[in-house]
């Protein structure tokens, strides 16, 4: 039976609480969707190295790699041969027999590089020679995807330019996953506003953004905010900051699950506040796409890939990182949010699930028709 291969060279988190770990388990959901359309087999092979490694001779002794029509390939922020517990591999060659394998039966592979991070001074925490060793290692990682993959994906175009693979490159975005929202939203005078995310850096723009909504509600009050976070990132801000958060008026919730679905019904609209920069122009937050999946139109900043996709289906208004500019898409979104979910409900499922995900990866790999 023909077969698809799926290589994880880690283990799938059992709480997907954040966008890399939620990912893996969301594309390979959809691939089964996708190969129970198509009479293929999906073949998932991940867990630590020596599960690998084991799995692996007993599917070739099998031989239910003899028919593999393609590989799709997960990395996680650390290098994969650091996956293991305690960051020391078990089998450090598994990769590389896995690999080998697949280039001897000339079946094509692509890798999903998440991130670029560890290439920006202000991003990587590690100093000194940790931090020039693991740079080495990461730089090893990307000859390897030179060697083996034929296809590079990553999470915007723009993040290409900092990726020194010599491979076809290609923007896979995170997917949308398909919500049945049967709530009306309330027509309210006051709009219901929601930024969900982090609170403990300022390049995450939560200041900003209250900033922002001061001005937009000056004269009449047109935005009310609720805020979802981490509770330990809430206990943790300094006591201005909390003070700061407690005149505004605003709403602090620490929830997740069902509990943040139910919240996303009663919202008209959604905040991505970051400060533009180099990184934060190719980055594309897993928020956005959760936000849209709840059909909640997106007032953001103007960092490249972010504004890109949200004006490629018309799904929100892009703004400056500066209070003034913040205030002003508030205020028109207040106005405009319903034209905007409508154009969401239009097209943005059929262009952005993570089955269209699966169907890219297809056409960009797949040699022969199905």
């Amino acid at each position: 039976m023909k077969s698809v291969l799926l290589y994880y060279p880690f283990q799938i988190a059992k709480n997907a609480n954040s966008g890399s770990k939620l990912r893996p388990k969301e594309m390979y959901k959809a691939f089964l969707k996708w190969g129970k359309q198509n009479n293929i087999e999906i073949l998932l092979l991940s867990g630590h190295s020596n599960e690998r490694a084991a799995l692996f001779t007993n599917w070739l002794k099998e031989g239910k790699l003899d028919e593999v029509l393609f590989c799709y390939m997960e990395n996680q922020t650390i290098p994969f041969w650091l996956t293991d517990p305690g960051h020391k591999p078990k089998n450090p060659f598994i990769d590389y027999k896995v690999m080998k394998y697949l280039q001897e039966k000339n079946v094509p592979v692509g890798v999903f590089y998440r991130d670029v991070y560890w290439k920006f001074d202000e991003l990587y925490p590690l100093k000194g020679v940790k931090k020039t060793i693991m740079q080495s290692v990461y730089r090893m990682e990307e000859s390897f995807y030179q060697k083996y993959c034929d296809v590079i994906f990553l999470p915007s175009d723009a993040m290409g330019k900092y990726v020194d693979i010599d491979r076809t490159k290609i923007a896979l975005p995170p997917g949308g996953k398909a919500r049945d929202l049967d709530a009306q939203r309330d027509i309210n005078l006051v709009k219901q506003g929601l930024y969900v995310g982090g609170i403990n850096n300022e390049n995450y723009g939560l200041f900003l953004l209250l900033d922002a909504l001061e001005l937009a509600n000056k004269e009449q009050k047109v935005c009310d905010l609720t805020v979802v976070c981490r509770e330990d990132e809430f206990d943790h801000l300094p006591e201005e900051k909390k003070a700061r958060i407690n005149q505004s008026g605003i709403s602090i919730k620490h929830v997740s699950g069902d509990a943040l679905n139910d919240l996303y019904t009663s919202m008209d609209f959604a905040f991505i506040p970051r400060y533009k920069s180099t990184y934060n122009d190719f980055s594309v937050p897993v928020k956005l796409v959760e936000y849209l999946s709840n059909k909640l139109p997106v007032v953001a900043t103007n960092c490249d890939a972010q504004s890109d996709f949200i004006e490629s289906g018309s799904y929100g208004i892009i703004c400056r990182d500066e209070p003034s500019s913040m205030a002003d898409a508030i205020k028109e979104m207040t106005i405009q949010s319903n034209g905007f979910r409508r154009n969401i409900e239009d097209s943005f499922m059929e262009k952005h699930s993570w089955l269209a995900r699966v169907k890219m990866i297809e056409n960009a790999l797949l040699k022969e028709e199905l």
